[in-house]
C-alpha cells in the first residue's frame, strides 16, 4: 500500500511537471515587478520618470537589461548602431533565429509600458524557457532597440536605411543621434556592421501597448496587427497679401489664413468620405506676420495621412489636393504643396505568424481581434529584412506617450503567454 502511495505521488509529479514543461505559463508578478524595476531609471521626485534615450538613465537601464540577460546565460553583444542582442543556442544551429523584443527609452514626459511591456516580455519569455528547462531547435535573440522614440533608430540601422545625416540630429538629451550611438556603445563609423542581411531571421515578434482604446472599447484581451500604417507629411502653403486689417474691406481680401482654415475643414471631411480606417491630420499651423491688426499673407500648414495601404494614402492625398487647389482659387491665394522627408511606407505583417499569434491567443482562451497599427514600430523596419509579427495589448483609455499610460499585469501577462505560445509554435513550424 505504501509502495503504491509513493508510485502514484511520482507519477503524478511527473505528469505535471510534463503538464508545466509542454504549455508553460509567464510569472505575471515577475513581469509586473519588472515593469516597476525598469521604471526606477529615471526616478523624478514627482514619481514620474524620464528616460530618453542617450541620457544617463537610458543608460543605467540598458546597463540593467544587459546583466539580466546574461543572467539568463545569454551571450550579449551591442552591435554599431547599439542594438541590445541577447542570444541564446537552440538545439539545431543551422536554423535561423527566432527573435524578439522592443525598446526602453521614452519620449520626455511618457509612461511606463510604451515599449517597456515588449522588452520586459522578452525577459520574461526567456526565464520562463529557462525555468522549465525547455530548449528550442532555433537560436533565439532578444533585441532591445535604441532611440526608437527619435526615429526608430537602431531598427533602420538593422534594416540599412539609417544613413549619416541623421547623425547630427539632436533629441532632448541635447546629444545628437551620431553622439548617442557612441555613448551606449555603439559606433558610428561602423554603422554599416550592424545591418541585417534579408533572410537571416526566421521570424521577429513584437509584443507592445495598443497605444489607442480599440481593445478596451470592445473588451478584448489581444490584437492581431495586420500591419503598420505607412505615412506622409507635407507642408501646405498658403500665399495671399498681408494688409492692414481695418482699412482692408472684407471683399477686397486675399487672406491666407482663411483659406487654410478652409483646408483643414476640407481635409476633414475628405478623409471621412472614403471607406477604411485612413487617418489625415493637420497638426501645425504658422501664419504671417502673426499680428492682430494685420491680414495674413503667409500660412504654412501640415498635412499628415496614414493607411495601411500606399495606394489609398495617395489616393486621398490626390482628393485633398484637388480641394485644395479649388480652395485656393475661390480665396484669391496661390497654394504650394510640398512634400517633406518625413515618410515611412506600410509594412504589413507576415500572414503565417498572424495565424499563429491567433491560434496561441484562442488555446489561451483569450478573445482577440484583427487590427492595424496606426503608430509607428520597430517592426516596420525589421519587416524590411524578416518575417514579422506584433501583438497588441490593451492601453486603459487609449492613453499613451503620457505618464497615465497604463496596461494591467493581467494584461500584460497575457500578452507574454501569447508571445511565449507564439515563439514555440514557430520554433516547431517553422524550417
Amino acid at each position: 500500500m505504501f509502495s503504491r502511495s509513493i508510485f502514484l505521488i511520482c507519477f503524478f509529479t511527473i505528469g505535471v511537471l510534463s503538464a508545466q514543461k509542454n504549455n508553460p505559463k509567464v510569472n505575471q508578478a515577475r513581469l509586473e515587478k519588472r515593469i516597476f524595476d525598469l521604471a526606477k531609471f529615471g526616478l523624478q521626485e514627482n514619481g514620474e520618470t524620464e528616460r530618453v534615450a542617450f541620457s544617463d538613465a537610458d543608460i543605467e537601464a540598458r546597463n540593467w537589461v544587459v546583466k539580466t540577460l546574461k543572467g539568463f546565460g545569454m551571450t550579449v553583444t551591442i552591435d554599431a548602431a547599439g542594438n541590445i542582442i541577447g542570444k541564446k543556442p537552440g538545439k539545431d544551429a543551422s536554423k535561423k533565429p527566432i527573435a524578439f523584443g522592443s525598446h526602453i527609452d521614452r519620449v520626455p514626459h511618457g509612461g511606463n509600458y510604451d515599449g517597456c511591456v515588449g522588452s520586459m516580455a522578452a525577459l520574461e519569455v526567456i526565464e520562463t524557457l529557462v525555468d522549465n528547462n525547455i530548449k528550442t531547435k532555433h537560436p533565439l535573440e532578444v533585441i532591445i532597440f535604441p532611440n526608437e522614440e527619435g526615429g526608430v533608430m537602431g531598427s533602420r540601422a538593422m534594416a540599412g536605411n539609417l544613413t549619416k545625416a541623421a547623425f547630427p540630429v539632436v533629441n532632448a538629451t541635447g546629444y545628437s543621434m551620431g553622439e548617442g550611438i557612441m555613448r551606449i556603445g555603439g559606433d558610428t563609423t561602423k554603422i554599416k556592421d550592424a545591418i541585417r542581411e534579408t533572410g537571416s531571421l526566421a521570424a521577429f515578434l513584437e509584443l507592445h501597448i495598443e497605444q489607442g482604446g480599440k481593445l478596451e472599447k470592445a473588451n478584448l484581451d489581444i490584437g492581431v496587427v495586420e500591419g503598420i500604417v505607412g505615412l506622409k507629411w507635407w507642408d501646405v502653403v498658403f500665399t495671399g497679401f498681408a494688409n492692414h486689417a481695418g482699412t482692408t474691406p472684407m471683399n477686397a481680401r486675399q487672406d491666407a489664413l482663411l483659406a487654410a482654415a478652409k483646408f483643414i475643414v476640407a481635409v476633414n471631411e475628405i478623409i471621412n468620405s472614403f471607406d477604411g480606417t485612413q487617418v489625415g491630420t493637420v497638426g501645425r499651423i504658422k501664419a504671417e506676420p502673426g499680428a492682430p491688426n494685420v491680414i495674413p499673407g503667409k500660412v504654412v500648414a501640415s498635412l499628415e495621412i496614414r493607411d495601411l495601404s500606399a495606394e489609398v494614402i495617395e489616393k486621398v492625398y490626390q482628393a485633398i489636393k484637388k480641394k485644395t487647389e479649388e480652395i485656393a482659387e475661390a480665396s484669391h491665394v496661390s497654394v504650394e504643396v510640398l512634400p517633406l522627408d518625413t515618410t515611412s511606407e506600410p509594412a504589413l505583417t507576415d500572414p503565417f505568424i498572424q495565424k499563429e499569434i491567433e491560434s496561441s491567443a484562442k488555446a489561451l482562451g483569450l478573445t482577440y481581434q484583427y487590427m492595424p497599427s496606426g503608430a509607428g514600430h520597430d517592426s516596420q523596419d525589421v519587416s524590411r529584412f524578416a518575417p514579422v509579427g506584433m501583438i497588441f495589448v490593451p492601453s486603459k483609455g487609449g492613453i499613451s506617450h503620457s505618464p497615465k499610460e497604463f496596461t494591467s499585469a493581467e494584461d500584460m501577462a497575457n500578452g507574454a503567454n501569447v508571445l511565449l505560445n507564439t515563439v514555440l509554435a514557430l520554433d516547431k513550424k517553422l524550417d
